[in-house]
This record gives structure tokens, C-alpha cells and sequence, in this order.
């Protein structure tokens, strides 16, 4: 596992990219871990699942919602 800074990050993007390719790699913000990279693939891997990523992203057509009306108001809602 790979670590650099977030300013090694936004200096050479390719290179980190290269590195999540062996393995992930953690971004550090002022010292500290805040986020990791990791290849597509690797993702799948770890979640379980084989959804393309452009299946990640598809949203229903229909989303139920029941509105609840906040206590004590009487103001109608349009929907």
C-alpha cells in the first residue's frame, strides 16, 4: 500500500493513478489518512459487486416519498 500527500496528489495525478494500479493508496491530508484510491476493479472486489459504473448511477424512474407534514403546520404542500 502505497501513501502520499495531497499535494503529491495534485502534483503528478499519473503517478498516484500508476500506483493504485499495484495496490491502494492512501491520500493523507495535513498527516493524517483522509482518503483512498483504488482501481475500479478493486472496488468491485471489495464491495461484492459486478455493477458497471454506469450502472451505479442509474436512478429509478419512480422514487416513492410519502410527505410528512411537520407537527403544528397547516400550510398545504404542492406537489
Amino acid at each position: 500500500m502505497s501513501i502520499v500527500t495531497s499535494r503529491e496528489l495534485n502534483h503528478d495525478v499519473s503517478a498516484v493513478k500508476r500506483a493504485a494500479a499495484r495496490g491502494p493508496v492512501v491520500i493523507t491530508d495535513h498527516g493524517r489518512p483522509s482518503h483512498v484510491l483504488l482501481t475500479f476493479a478493486d472496488y468491485e472486489r471489495l464491495t461484492g459487486t459486478d455493477t458497471s459504473l454506469g450502472e451505479a448511477f442509474v436512478v429509478p424512474d419512480e422514487i416513492e416519498l410519502e410527505p410528512v407534514r411537520p407537527e403544528g403546520s397547516t400550510r398545504e404542500i404542492d406537489w
